[in-house]
């Protein structure tokens, strides 16, 4: 087989896992709205509801990838602006700084910067990131050291980041450290 397929392959893979997905995903949440489950039961089916949301997840960051790989990346680009992008509604992640507006795949871009926060965190460990925005430059911190090459790709423990950093790159920017800063420029 030839190594250019292998994208694509990966890309109908990552669509036609979805539908079986979705039916687990559509039959957790009615059974959870029901209201004719025990507890027990009731914290099991939201457990496969949130395993279900986690899957889709990494199903769109692996398609994410392939389609960068197969040089079939299609930004869907909109202008958006940085601290927007890099607000996240986990409480491990603040922003602060001022952001610029700018023309970019806003998806693309904030899953990014979501999954650099979380490996961070995750990697670190840390308890708690920031991201500092100045205009198109984000600085997100602490980066410790065992965190660093994670969130850079070079050691791939982290699907998240490893496609953060290549679309962030598709797209023109770039992803470097500084000092025990993750610095992203847009």
């Amino acid at each position: 087989m030839a190594a250019s397929r292998f994208p694509r392959i990966v890309s109908l893979a990552c669509h036609d896992l979805r539908t079986p997905l979705a039916t687990v995903y559509g039959f957790a949440r009615t059974l959870e709205r029901g209201g004719e489950l025990d507890e027990r039961s009731l914290r099991f089916v939201t457990m496969i509801s949130q395993a279900s949301e986690q899957m889709t997840t990494l199903l769109d960051e692996l398609g994410a990838a392939a389609r960068v790989e197969g040089n079939r990346f299609e930004p869907a680009m909109t202008e958006a602006d940085t601290v927007a992008l890099a607000t996240s509604d986990d409480e491990r992640v603040s922003v602060e700084g001022d952001g610029a507006v700018l023309e970019t795949d806003r998806e693309s871009v904030a899953r990014a910067l979501e999954a650099f926060a979380i490996a961070a965190v995750r990697h670190g460990p840390v308890e708690h990131v920031t991201w500092r925005v100045a205009g198109r430059i984000l600085e997100l911190s602490p980066v410790t050291p065992a965190a660093a090459p994670v969130l850079l790709g070079d050691e791939v423990k982290d699907l998240g980041s490893v496609v953060g950093r290549m679309a962030i790159e598709e797209l023109g920017g770039s992803v470097t450290l500084d000092g025990e800063a993750l610095r992203v420029q847009l």
